[in-house]
Formats: C-alpha cells, sequence, structure tokens
C-alpha cells in the first residue's frame, strides 16, 4: 500500500531506503536550504524518484541558510576534511535539521492522509548529529503519532546500520551507486578527504564490493 513519504536527499543512504521501500512509498521530498552540494544532490533525488515512477518535490528552506550556522551551508572551503569522529567535524552540523525536515514531512503526510514517512539516518551519523541518534528517532516517532490525526509514524530502519550495511542491501536491490552524491563540498567530483566522502569510500571497502564513485584525492 502506497502510504508513505520518503525523504530523500540524492544521497546513498536515502537512495537506497528509496529502492528497499519502493512498494510502499507515493511521494519523495528533498530539501534545499542552501547545502553547498544542493546542486549535486537533488538532481539526483529527483533521478532516482522519476526511474521509479514515485513523484518527487523540492522544498525550499532558505531561512536555515540564513539563521543558522553551518559549514555546510557555507561554501566548499569551510568545510574540514577528516573523519566524523574528529572534533573539526562538528562545524558540518545543521542545528535540528532532521527535526525540521521530518516536521514538515509529518504536515505533509497528514495534509494528504499517509501514515509514514522514511528517513535514512544511520549508526555512523550518531557520532556528530544529534537528530540522527535513537533516541531523537523515539521522540520525534512519539510526536508525530501523538500530534496528528492520522497517527504518522516515523520509520527510520537504518538507525542501527553501518554504512557498508546499506551498501550490501543496495547491491542486492541494484542501485546504482554512481547515480548518489555523498561530498559536503559539491565540486565537480566528490572530493575525497571530506567526512562524507572518507565514510563513503570505507563502506565500499567494508562491504567487499567495488567503488564507483571517482574521487579527487583518495
Amino acid at each position: 500500500m502506497k502510504d508513505s513519504i520518503i525523504i530523500i536527499s540524492g544521497g546513498l543512504d536515502s537512495v537506497t531506503l528509496l529502492y528497499e521501500k519502493q512498494e510502499e512509498i507515493s511521494l519523495g521530498i528533498s530539501f534545499d536550504y542552501g547545502q553547498n552540494h544542493a546542486c549535486k544532490e537533488l538532481p539526483l533525488a529527483k533521478y532516482h524518484c522519476e526511474k521509479l515512477g514515485i513523484p518527487h518535490i523540492v522544498i525550499p528552506l532558505n531561512f536555515m541558510q540564513q539563521y543558522f550556522t553551518s559549514s555546510l551551508m557555507e561554501g566548499a572551503d569551510k568545510i574540514p576534511n577528516g573523519h566524523y569522529d574528529e572534533e573539526n567535524m562538528k562545524s558540518t552540523v545543521v542545528p535540528f535539521r532532521n527535526g525540521i525536515m521530518l516536521s514538515i514531512a509529518i504536515g505533509i503526510a497528514e495534509s494528504r492522509k499517509m501514515r509514514r514517512i522514511y528517513i535514512a539516518n544511520h549508526g555512523g551519523d550518531h557520532t556528530i548529529y544529534p537528530d540522527c541518534r535513537p533516541e531523537f528517532i523515539a521522540a520525534i516517532r512519539a510526536a508525530g503519532s501523538a500530534g496528528t490525526f492520522n497517527n504518522i509514524r516515523i520509520e527510520a530502519p537504518y538507525t542501527l546500520l553501518t554504512k557498508a550495511d546499506i551498501v550490501r542491501k543496495g547491491i542486492k536491490l541494484g542501485v546504482d551507486y554512481s547515480m548518489t552524491w555523498s561530498c559536503y563540498k559539491g565540486g565537480e567530483q566528490h572530493c575525497g578527504t571530506c567526512g562524507t566522502c572518507i565514510e563513503r569510500h570505507e563502506a565500499f571497502l567494508a562491504a567487499g564490493v567495488k567503488d564507483p564513485t571517482t574521487y579527487e584525492k583518495t
């Protein structure tokens, strides 16, 4: 039954979840909040939704770039290099981003009489992103259910999975990972040195499959 929304960025994780749950999803939602890599990831989100015959919309959140502080919205030169467990990577946090996006998705779901919203946060996000952690998902799930007539449920099936686990799923599903984007710098190619690029490359290595990504540096 197609009664679900997915928040899809065009990245590896959300695209995998889109393919896994395609029989349930009736709308893909992406958000343009001024992220450095919007011009790279958003067209890919649209591409995969259209490929599967799922309607897709992009919602502008211009106020976030205007009022929030994050290197993710301040240009490629502001993105630090290194693993996610390094202190400098905290600059990439967009405060309460998932909370804002999920709240909007809940409102849309209620308006369209849908029942579920899928989000593809995963275990590797927990180190620095508070709104990707299990306790946040539990709290926003409770709020979504309590605050709607439809008792809308947030589904986050990858919360405790590694990125390598997700890659393994995607390979079985036939996901073309060359048509996904991870790099926070948003250049012509993946930089290979920011946290998302390093995590992406290591996930393919851990999964034991070829990484189809072209990196500027590895």
